[in-house]
């Protein structure tokens, strides 16, 4: 397995087992071989007051963990809920698909992976709440 590759714009900050990182003046492009390291980019980050929709609580949770401020058996629990109430009303092939993918993450406490699927489904969640705030 060759592990995670990070591509980090000129100064962009992640956080990494719990300690911030920030690149250098030059695009860089890092491999992260250790398995299971808890990794997010800091731009990709939701703020607390940002967490104000079903699909940002559930990517909360799972940044949590990886920022180190939850710990993974106690959120497990309630991604998988999350995912769980997800799947009840993102009924798209694509959304199950993502969902599905965040699940099996979970699952095998991948949770990198599990927000990566988790947040593609926030476009889509923002134009379906759009859509009922029009109706």
């Amino acid at each position: 397995m060759s592990g995670l590759v990070l591509k980090l714009a000129p100064k962009e900050r992640v956080l990494v087992n719990g300690a911030v990182i920030e690149n250098g003046d030059r695009r860089t492009r890092l491999a992260i071989k250790t398995p299971n390291a808890n990794i997010l980019r800091l731009r990709d980050a939701i703020h607390p007051e940002e967490v104000n929709t079903p699909v940002r609580r559930v990517c909360y949770i799972a940044q949590l963990v990886l920022s180190g401020d939850a710990q993974p058996d106690e959120a497990r629990l309630q991604l998988l809920r999350g995912i769980e109430q997800l799947s009840q009303a993102l009924i798209d092939p694509d959304s199950r698909t993502q969902l599905s993918t965040a699940t099996e993450a979970v699952l095998g406490a991948e949770y990198y992976q599990a927000l990566k699927a988790l947040r593609s489904l926030l476009p889509r969640e923002e134009r379906l709440l759009a859509a009922a705030g029009q109706a």
